[in-house]
């Protein structure tokens, strides 16, 4: 039986990703920052044969003993702060877990391993918030990064820390650069689930409003349950290498609220829908669409949820959740 240890196993990406590697016959550890944390016993409810080990990614030590606990054949790091409005107000802590912490895993699991590092996979959790101000569309793999925000500037440090650590060390270790992939658990702070949740709101009558920042910034949106099967087959190749998971189609935020609503049974957002100054970025990020030609050819990887089919998903999963607040 295969083992897994991943980090952020309470974030959306690390609940999908250990349903999926429980159904390829995995054996899954998840780690977790204090064992009463109630994220953890959320996970424990809808996963009850995942085992949660404590650690934490500020503390080499404790990464070092989940290893120990774990015996993992593969690693995925997607423990980190991954809103990215909040890294302004929260950069250094941004900088210590998003990006210091991806070289922490990383030593740890050499430390674990001693003189063959390879003999345990790594995944990390990179991201197309690293492109920020992007030099070319689409991007891929070989794409310049100039990061614009400090979630970026910290994801790109895990990222070159990883490349840094399979060159040095000929670690096994893959980074998927992911642009944007939501869900039905995704959290409220991030756009695509506090569009889909206020549509259902105001649908029912629970909510009046919806306040968003720049309606006009474009993303590349796809499902997260797709993207997790990418991180798994990006391990089971002889060689390891980065790629791009992405779409490949580009939407605003507009469009995001035409398909929100019109699934809600509204007709027109405009009315529900206003503007506020403070949702801003400092420095925006406004165009970015992946091509994932690299994980297509060589993972045989493709995305099975389009964008409308995401939007009705979360919001079909909103209504439910607005339905039962009713009575």
């Amino acid at each position: 039986m295969p083992r897994a240890l991943i980090t952020g196993i309470t974030g959306q990406d690390g609940m999908y990703l250990a349903e999926f590697l429980a159904g390829k016959g995995y054996e899954v550890f998840g780690l977790v920052r204090g064992q009463n944390n109630p994220r953890a016993r959320a996970v424990r409810r809808a996963l009850p044969s995942i085992r949660l080990l404590e650690g934490d990614l500020r503390d080499l030590a404790s990464l070092v003993r989940a290893l120990g606990a774990a015996r993992p054949d593969e690693v995925y790091n997607l423990g980190a702060i991954s809103f990215v409005g909040l890294s302004w107000q929260q950069a250094e802590l941004t900088g210590e877990i998003t990006g210091v912490g991806v070289q922490r895993i990383l030593e740890a699991v050499r430390l674990h391993t001693g003189d063959d590092m390879s003999r345990v996979r790594f995944y990390q959790a990179s991201s197309s918030e690293m492109f920020g101000k992007v030099r070319t569309v689409p991007q891929r793999e070989t794409t310049a990064f100039h990061p614009r925000s400090p979630y970026g500037v910290a994801k790109a440090f895990g990222h070159y820390m990883t490349v840094n650590y399979r060159e040095s060390y000929g670690a096994h270790a893959c980074s998927g650069i992911l642009f944007n992939h939501e869900s039905p658990r995704r959290g409220h702070e991030f756009v695509t689930r506090k569009v889909t949740r206020a549509a259902a709101r105001i649908a029912l009558g629970l909510q009046d409003d919806l306040a968003l920042g720049n309606l006009d910034a474009r993303r590349d949106w796809g499902f997260a349950g797709d993207y997790v099967e990418a991180m798994w087959l990006m391990l089971q190749q002889d060689e390891p290498a980065d790629y791009v998971i992405a779409t490949g189609e580009t939407h605003s935020v507009r469009d995001l609220l035409d398909v929100a609503f019109d699934r809600a049974g509204i007709a027109d957002w405009a009315p529900h829908v206003r503007q506020d100054p403070r949702l801003f970025r400092p420095a925006e990020v406004d165009l970015l669409v992946g091509d994932a030609s690299r994980a297509r050819e060589r993972l045989g990887w493709k995305p099975r949820v389009d964008f409308r089919g995401l939007v009705e998903m979360m919001v079909d999963a909103d209504l439910a959740d607005a339905k039962q607040e009713i009575g």
